[in-house]
């Protein structure tokens, strides 16, 4: 089975590209409904999340509230990574759970992993094909704002504390430029689909890492 990361920066197409991948016929995880289920109360991330946090990232049903957490980490680079001790080494590995699954069940498949952070994680190195999307940053801004309804300065906060576009681009194997048409985009990961599958069909062809 051919493993495969999905990443780019925030509102630059991901979503779009992993749901085409799935009609595709592409298996998706997603790291950051992985991410949730650990975070939930009862989770094996969320104790230490409030210990290190405090409670006040608690809504009042015991929950954390992602937009209270947010505001801390995107604020502050050594929480923001201090969060991300704790939560990345468990999202992997339960990404690995799912991969061993999906390689079971599939063995000449394209398994596809969607992280915003999968290249700060590493997590890249361990798999074989790396997907990066990408748009223009004024483009990035717009997005972000609409969708998540936030200010300029929150939405460039936003984009200052991923890793910068043009880095993830450099590593990547196939590049998806999402800034036309949702036809365009189709058309790009139509193509790249077609390889991943005969990659996958011959054997995988893990990156140099």
């Amino acid at each position: 089975m051919l493993k495969v990361g999905l990443t780019g920066g925030i509102a630059s197409g991901k979503t779009t590209v992993a749901q085409m991948l799935a009609q595709q016929g592409c298996h998706l995880l997603y790291a950051d409904r992985i991410a949730h289920t650990l975070m939930a109360p009862g989770g094996p991330a969320y104790g230490e999340i409030v210990q290190a946090f405090g409670r006040e990232v608690l809504d009042s049903s015991g929950a954390l509230h992602r937009g209270r957490l947010g505001e801390i980490i995107f604020a502050d680079a050594a929480r923001r990574e201090q969060l991300n001790r704790i939560v990345h080494p468990r999202v992997i590995a339960e990404t690995e759970k799912e991969f061993a699954r999906l390689a079971t069940a599939d063995p000449k498949g394209v398994a596809v992993v969607e992280a915003a952070l999968l290249v700060e994680a590493g997590y890249h190195r361990r798999l074989d094909k790396l997907l990066v999307t990408w748009c223009p940053r004024e483009q990035q801004l717009k997005r972000l704002m609409e969708t998540a309804g936030l200010t300029r300065p929150q939405a460039e906060q936003r984009l200052a504390a991923q890793l910068p576009p043009e880095e993830k681009r450099r590593l990547a194997d196939y590049l998806i430029d999402c800034s036309g048409s949702l036809a365009a985009t189709e058309q790009q990961v139509e193509k790249v689909c077609g390889e991943l599958r005969r990659l996958a069909e011959g054997g995988s062809n893990a990156r140099d890492s």
